[in-house]
């Protein structure tokens, strides 16, 4: 049996990256996966906290009370529907998605694996979570005296 050989052109390697911006020698798209210490982070969007100290504190203390807020509009969904069901329901859909846009918020920043900026989420919320339960808990208090002190004049 006869063998034909077809000549066929080789494709062209790809071009190579050295030119572009992505290149293994760029910090800027440098991307971390695993936690690391520093100050050097890209928190919410591009050139932000831009590796100074006092923004790096700020995008800190941005996370720290986003996840504050998170925890207190938490109770909010347990609120009264009041008069008229539909509007509560309607307001409790809106606190219910500015919450839900704030929980992305926090995790955004702490896909950038900063330690610190993990720690301040975490701190938010614990923080929300203490101010949400002590002030239930006060609640609480208040409306169990008030009746232990009807209860004991009533005897």
């Amino acid at each position: 049996m006869p063998q034909f050989e077809v000549s066929m052109p080789m494709p062209s390697p790809p071009p190579s990256m050295s030119n572009d911006s992505m290149s293994p020698g760029d910090m800027s798209m440098m991307m971390h996966m695993s936690f690391y210490w520093g100050k050097d982070a890209i928190i919410l969007f591009s050139g932000w906290p831009e590796g100074s100290a006092g923004m790096h504190v700020l995008a800190l203390l941005f996370t720290l009370s986003l996840g504050v807020a998170i925890e207190v509009l938490s109770v909010s969904s347990a609120a009264n529907l009041g008069k008229n069901p539909i509007l509560g329901t309607f307001t409790q859909a809106c606190v219910h998605a500015i919450r839900m846009g704030f929980a992305y918020m926090v995790m955004l920043p702490v896909m950038s694996y900063n330690f610190g900026i993990f720690i301040a989420a975490l701190a938010g919320h614990a923080i929300g979570f203490f101010v949400v339960r002590a002030r239930a808990l006060a609640t609480a208090n208040r409306a169990g005296q008030g009746s232990s002190t009807n209860a004991t004049a009533k005897v």
